[in-house]
């Protein structure tokens, strides 16, 4: 069935209906992390949930192209303009190239989102692999007079572009509270004003990642890089641009700026950002030295653990808020994920343990609704948590089929099945861990069935002794055993 999504435009501040600009194709481009460390659980909630967009997007029929890009150069220290560059810094610590670096930490990036089974994008350019482009966006500013060269580095020019078009109009602000809020220059500087955003920097003799230019020979401002490549590979226009929230200002307004400075018109339709996840209500991020690495939480070799959590224990955490909330991470909030991802799990696992019948008290009509109000939340701008919820209500009807309280055909039992896989696996990416929590229990399982059937063996030979022992046994180890006509049911007490 056609399905019709609403998606939260950050741009103008309300929910809108999604109409692909080209009909059956979306350009999606998604602000990708800067390798200078290891991915945290910050970088783990934008990466999830664009991936979550892109599954859905997919599933309901759309060809998607989907861009996230890595930044290995142009993000300096202290703020867009000023500082060393991170990757720079880091290589000059660690004697190393810088893209030696970047190229560690991009693995190490990609092994993270693998394992919270965040699929690869469409493609993945580099902002070192595109100076050329980056270098053809400034000289159209340039051209078209909104920017101007200051002793070798190029700026964009803010104030004259306000006075035709409005700067702070994703982020809601006019130019003089913009004004108010930036730091005042030192004496006399490369700047004509403050707001002012480098396009192109040039190099200092100290500053190892350099490149020629008409200007000098430097490197491009971090804001360059995704209208660069956006553009290069969705074109002058295209659907979506997300990322987390904390890019809404400056960079995502750079980017709009620069788009329309050198091409006239916004080249995104939809404007989409996460919001942050917190720790003690604080942002968590490298620069307030409070995160925690998603190695750690895999290892729990951190001191704010108290246990290591497996990759779909944080995916599944993030997916039970919606993106716009805030996250506040505590271990309660992940262990309570880790107990509710186990519940779906276990859900999952029990569908493959109810045996039909040739009628059945759980009939199609609910299949269907349960499939329907699972839409309407994908629908309502990514409602995850409102999907795990008509999930977690199915677990519940498919424990009154596994303890014989009501009946299913196959039929239905197959389209409940679908459903289920559908929305828990192929649209929120969650997965059954090998080697885990979720692959253990299934292990676990298998092992409390033989012990069953054993114990069944036992009763038929009236070895009553043999068949206490191992019900007491299981019973110690918190598995509740229930005795039916047709033979047993069993349920593990979390």
């Amino acid at each position: 069935m056609e399905q019709k999504l609403f998606i939260y435009n950050t741009l103008s501040r309300k929910k809108e209906e999604f109409n692909p600009i080209t009909p059956g194709r979306v350009g999606m481009y998604v602000c990708g992390p800067t390798v200078y460390g290891d991915a945290h659980l910050g970088h783990a909630r934008p990466a999830i949930t664009f991936d979550l967009l892109f599954r859905y997007l997919r599933h309901i029929g759309y060809k998607v192209r989907y861009i996230r890009n890595i930044t290995d150069v142009g993000h300096l220290e202290h703020d867009a303009d000023e500082g060393e560059d991170k990757i720079a810094k880091k290589a000059r610590l660690e004697e190393l190239e810088p893209m030696e670096v970047a190229q560690y930490y991009t693995n190490r990036y990609h092994a993270a989102m693998e394992a919270l089974n965040v699929l690869p994008p469409s493609i993945e350019p580099h902002a070192t692999g595109h100076i050329i482009e980056q270098i053809e966006l400034v000289k159209e500013i340039l051209d078209n007079g909104y920017a101007y060269v200051s002793q070798g580095s190029v700026y964009f020019d803010v104030e004259k572009y306000n006075k035709k078009y409005h700067y702070g109009k994703l982020s809601g602000r006019n130019l003089e509270d913009v004004i108010n809020n930036s730091r005042a220059l030192d004496g006399v500087g490369e700047k004509h004003n403050q707001v002012d955003f480098a396009l192109w920097k040039c190099a200092q003799p100290q500053h190892i990642m350099r490149w020629p230019s008409p200007w000098s020979v430097g490197f491009p401002g971090w804001h360059c890089e995704c209208t660069a490549m956006g553009r290069k590979y969705l074109g002058y226009h295209f659907d979506i641009h997300g990322g987390g929230m904390d890019l809404i200002f400056p960079h995502h307004e750079c980017e709009i700026a620069q788009a329309v400075a050198s091409q006239g018109r916004e080249m995104v339709h939809y404007w989409m950002h996460n919001n942050m996840i917190t720790i003690n209500g604080q942002k968590m991020g490298k620069s307030l030295g409070n995160f925690i690495t998603l190695a750690q939480f895999f290892s729990g070799e951190h001191e704010s653990l108290t246990q290591a959590y497996s990759p779909m224990t944080i995916r599944f955490f993030i997916l039970q808020a919606h993106y716009r909330s805030t996250v506040d991470f505590s271990n309660e909030a992940l262990q309570a994920s880790k107990k509710g991802l186990a519940r779906l799990m276990e859900g999952m696992a029990n569908l493959k343990r109810i045996t039909p019948q040739a009628a059945g008290s759980v009939d199609m009509k609910y299949v269907d609704e349960l499939r329907q109000k699972c839409y309407e939340a994908m629908n309502d701008d990514l409602n995850s948590p409102i999907v795990i919820s008509h999930l977690f209500d199915a677990c519940r009807v498919i424990n009154t089929l596994v303890d014989k309280k009501a009946t299913i055909t196959a039929d239905v039992l197959s389209s409940l099945s679908e459903v289920f896989h559908t929305f828990a696996f192929d649209i929120l990416g969650l997965t059954e861990e090998v080697g885990n929590e979720s692959g253990r229990e299934e292990a676990f399982g298998k092992v409390v069935d033989m012990l069953l059937e054993q114990r069944m063996i036992a009763k038929a030979n009236k070895d009553w002794a043999t068949s206490d022992k191992i019900r007491d046994r299981l019973a110690e180890l918190g598995f509740e055993v229930k005795d039916t006509k047709d033979g047993f049911t069993w349920r593990l007490n979390k």
